[in-house]
């Protein structure tokens, strides 16, 4: 009865914020993030502390409930942009994408391992390594949230442009690096590296690229097969790719990924299964998915003046970083300063991802409660100021660089 009425709660909140903020011309995410945030403690948890521990009890088993359908629409969502990937675009833009890719991973890394030294020591748990805890705060500021930046682009009706391709691109391979890295700092934080559990997770790379070479095939197989199964196929894709990755010691979005790649060569055989996958996705689960982000926040931290100064600096190292290697990427690239801002603002949002991270740092004693709040902070702030930064930046790129993908069906109002 929890898990439904929380469900309930979260989702007509969420839709209702979604579509209020989207009348005022700010993107869907920003009230579905904000649905959780007036649900969560810092609002409903302050309002009314019996209702709230009530509706939402502390159980990690009651909120696995819910954070298990949230998962399923962060998979479904990936999946999806995977589907709406054009490979022309991407093919012809591929000094771009590199040099965005490197650029925006390689200067907020630096900047982030910099910041991570120069922390006080109070900052981190005794039994916490300070090489560690620099390397794990620059894999931090350097990663994006391909979940957050799809459903903004969505929102923003882009995805089918050639920023959105771009961005989204350059996030693909920035989180890529980015979950590398992450497993590098895990092993140096448990076993070291001589422990090589980082190493079996990245020979399990190329296995995943065989994956795709198999996906597509069988995806095509599968149409021919049941052409009117094709919302099961998409599902069952999605969550066997998943599985695949989480098996190999990978993140279960780039197994979802590349389910969403292999269903996207037969694109043209199961458009309107994708299109009711996709309000599926983007009337339910993503909402719900968003609005749990949320939930997970508790802005009455900030009103510790030491958490609210230390937030500030990792939020103003993070976001800089990011701008600072899309804008050098992309004039090592040709990129006007309007693209390039466009895309130092996708590529900024951090969303669950960071949230995701910040867990793995608290349960291996890389960092406390302290560093755990700054770094869901940050993950929100940079969520909530990417989509009208795009925006602003979209609305004055030349109608050349705004050119829809030859795929005109990828664009999503």
């Amino acid at each position: 009865m929890i898990f439904l009425l929380q469900g309930c709660a979260l989702l007509v909140a969420a839709r209702l914020l979604g579509a209020l903020a989207r009348s005022v011309g700010i993107p869907a995410i920003v009230g579905e993030l904000t649905a959780g945030v007036l649900l969560g403690p810092t609002v409903l948890g302050n309002a009314a502390p019996e209702f709230f521990a009530w509706l939402f009890p502390r159980d990690p088993a009651q909120f696995h409930l819910l954070d298990v359908v949230a998962q399923l629409g962060v998979l479904l969502l990936v999946a999806l942009t995977g589907a709406e990937l054009d490979a022309g675009v991407l093919r012809s833009r591929r000094r771009a994408v590199v040099a965005v890719s490197v650029a925006g991973m390689l200067v907020p890394l630096g900047l982030g391992v910099a910041t991570g030294f120069l922390m006080p020591a109070w900052l981190r748990p005794d039994s916490a390594d300070p090489l560690v805890f620099a390397l794990f705060l620059g894999v931090v500021t350097g990663v994006s949230a391909l979940p957050v930046i799809a459903k903004t682009l969505m929102d923003l009706g882009l995805l089918g442009h050639r920023v959105g391709q771009l961005i989204i691109a350059s996030g693909v391979l920035q989180d890529v690096a980015g979950w590398l890295l992450l497993m590098v700092v895990t092993a140096l934080a448990t076993s070291g590296l001589s422990g090589g559990g980082w190493a079996v997770s990245l020979a399990a790379l190329p296995v995943l690229a065989c994956v795709l070479l198999v996906g597509r095939p069988l995806a095509r197989w599968t149409v021919r097969t049941a052409p009117s199964s094709g919302v099961t196929a998409i599902v069952a894709m999605t969550l066997v790719g998943a599985a695949t990755a989480h098996a190999m010691g990978l993140e279960p979005v780039f197994g979802a990924l590349l389910a969403g790649l292999a269903i996207g060569s037969v694109r043209a055989h199961v458009g309107q299964a994708l299109a009711v996958v996709r309000t599926w996705v983007m009337s339910v689960l993503a909402p719900l998915f968003f609005a749990t982000v949320g939930l997970r926040m508790d802005l009455t931290a900030l009103a510790e003046p030491a958490i609210l100064a230390v937030s500030a600096a990792v939020l103003c190292v993070g976001v800089t970083g990011k701008f600072a290697g899309a804008w050098i990427g992309g004039a090592c690239s040709g990129m006007d300063r309007w693209e390039r801002l466009a895309v130092g603002a996708g590529i900024n949002a951090r969303g669950v991802v960071e949230v995701i991270i910040a867990t793995v740092g608290l349960r291996l004693g890389i960092l406390d409660a302290t560093m755990y709040t700054v770094i869901v902070l940050f993950a929100i702030a940079t969520s909530l100021a990417a989509p009208p930064i795009l925006r602003f930046a979209t609305r004055r790129m030349p109608a050349g660089e705004m050119a829809v993908s030859r795929r005109r069906d990828l664009v999503v109002d």
